[in-house]
């Protein structure tokens, strides 16, 4: 394995990942994968979860079309240097910050969505010119055989290697030095990540999770909060990182919630939910048992039926729940969803801040002051208001955790801003040495003084301090272009301060000569008096 990143790591050091035209060439060939193979990634997707291909198409393949698309579109511009504010000592100088690739970078992938959770970073650390090592989960093995099947087929082979395998193989990745690391999946294996990652001062971005809480207010349309509520719990069977996890309301909202949720499971799935072909089943049976678990001592409202051999766990409503019992003090990662019944908003606040911070939170009000205030009074890695999972859908938006829930972010911009290195450049000349004095030995307070004129005086007066900043900038740039070199007595520098010498270049029409021509500057003591009486 350690041979084998060497290999990518060559890859990265011969340079050809870095033009913006092999980066373009390299996201347009993994967007004809997507569409030419679009059938083989559906039917590995549904082998793995026992999902619909309608579902893997619009929850997973639509989206890393998309954001191909804003990728393709906007690199060019992404790429750009940006240029940086200067100050009055460097305003002859080029300062700006130019994005670059961090190196070899590993992506661990999640088995709930195996393929989104995989190429999506992807694309964003190929869009900013790195070296990329896939490890997709071994849970979901046959989206992770097509992955290492498909991608050398369509990439460049030497940049871009998949790696297969179950924990030996993690592991012992893990021991490898990358530049940068992201993984997807839970907090206690993103704990081990991060503590690896430290041994080479690696940096991580921990896409992790969390018990995601939803607030409903009794101001709200119950029927839209629940059949939302409905959609995004359920998909996927529950095994999404931004499902909402629980319920919090009012008591008396509590029977109303079971109802509007039970009508719109029977409008989603049917009669007969084990036969929908749109609701899929638990990855595996360790899971499974995990879920059946959580159940034990709860008071199921609605549902909780389960069938081993398939590992099928019925849409689940628990009511009345204890916050200290097991099924909250874990993430479910299933289709169960219990309702804590709290007083009032100030109560469900000091709830969610009581525990872990969550990789979202939803809140379905009508009460636009209360949504703020709940926004401002907790802390997630993301928010939605009236809906849920939609802001996982917005490319203009970060995705990722806080606390325990995750670190840094990823999806559009953000993807490329994580595998980037924002290098500051200042660019200067050898010329205008003259400038420099102030900042070389012997020091004096006169250079002090010039020193906090220079970098330290503020213009923000209106016009007038523009009108002012303007002409000195105009004044200093032509004091330092003019090169007039001459000596001085220290009669000089003692009257006037830090003395700039200057000479003129000679007319062309006429030889005109500036011998023992000194230009001092003005005395700082002057010159902020005068600033201090034009403001």
């Amino acid at each position: 394995m350690e041979s084998r990143i060497q290999r990518v790591r060559d890859a990265f050091a011969s340079g050809r990942s870095r033009p913006l035209r092999f980066r373009l060439q390299q996201l347009e060939a993994l967007r004809r994968m997507v569409q030419e193979r679009e059938k083989d990634i559906l039917q590995a997707i549904g082998a793995d979860l026992c999902k619909s291909e309608f579902n893997a198409y619009s929850q997973e393949v639509i989206t890393i079309l998309g954001e191909l698309d804003l990728v393709l579109e906007n690199l060019s511009e992404w790429v750009t240097a940006t240029p940086a504010k200067k100050n009055l000592l460097t305003m002859l100088d080029e300062a700006y910050v130019q994005p670059e690739p961090l190196g070899v970078v590993l992506i661990i992938g999640a088995w709930n969505y195996p393929f989104v959770l995989t190429i999506q970073p992807l694309i964003g650390a190929i869009a900013a010119g790195n070296a990329v090592i896939i490890k997709p989960s071994e849970l979901s093995e046959k989206t992770a055989q097509l992955l290492a099947k498909l991608l050398p087929q369509y990439l460049d082979q030497e940049l871009y290697a998949v790696i297969n395998g179950g924990i030996p193989e993690t592991t012992e990745l893990l021991k490898q030095r990358f530049d940068h690391i992201l993984y997807t999946g839970n907090t206690a294996v993103g704990r081990i990540v991060m503590e690896a990652a430290a041994k080479h001062l690696t940096p991580v971005t921990l896409e992790l999770g969390g018990k995601s809480p939803c607030y409903i207010d009794t101001d709200c349309d119950l029927d839209v909060a629940c059949r939302r509520i409905t959609w995004g719990k359920y998909m996927n069977c529950g095994q999404t990182c931004i499902a909402p996890d629980y319920v919090l309301c009012e008591p008396s909202l509590q029977h109303q919630i079971v109802q509007k949720i039970k009508e719109t499971v029977k409008e989603f799935y049917g009669e007969n939910i084990k036969e929908s072909p749109d609701y899929e089943r638990i990855i595996n049976l360790r899971h499974f048992k995990r879920i059946l678990n959580l159940l034990e001592g709860q008071k199921i409202a609605f549902g909780g039926e389960t069938d081993e051999a398939t590992r099928y766990v019925a849409p689940t409503i628990l009511t009345d729940v204890d916050p200290e019992a097991r099924v909250m003090q874990e993430e479910i990662f299933g289709p169960i969803l219990p309702i804590v019944p709290v007083k009032d908003a100030d109560e469900a606040i000091k709830f969610i801040n009581s525990r872990e911070k969550p990789l979202a939170f939803y809140i379905f009000s009508h009460n636009d002051k209360l949504v703020r205030r709940m926004i401002n009074s907790t802390s997630s890695g993301g928010v939605t208001a009236n809906d849920v999972i939609m802001h996982f859908t917005l490319s203009s938006l970060p995705f990722g955790g806080v606390g325990s829930s995750g670190m840094g972010a990823y999806h559009g911009k953000y993807s490329f801003d994580t595998f980037s290195h924002q290098r500051p450049c200042l660019l200067k000349s050898l010329k205008r040495e003259g400038a420099n004095k102030l900042r070389y030995p012997p020091n004096s307070q006169s250079k002090v003084d010039w020193a906090k004129f220079f970098i330290l005086k503020r213009f923000n007066r209106g016009k007038l301090g523009l009108l002012l900043l303007a002409l000195l900038g105009i004044v200093a740039a032509v004091l330092l272009k003019l090169r007039l070199r001459c000596p001085v007595s220290s009669d000089d520098h003692r009257s006037h301060g830090p003395a700039l010498s200057l000479r003129v270049r000679p007319d062309t029409t006429e030889e005109r000569s500036y011998s023992n021509s000194w230009l001092p500057l003005p005395n700082y003591s002057s010159v902020k008096q005068l600033m201090n009486q034009s403001f």
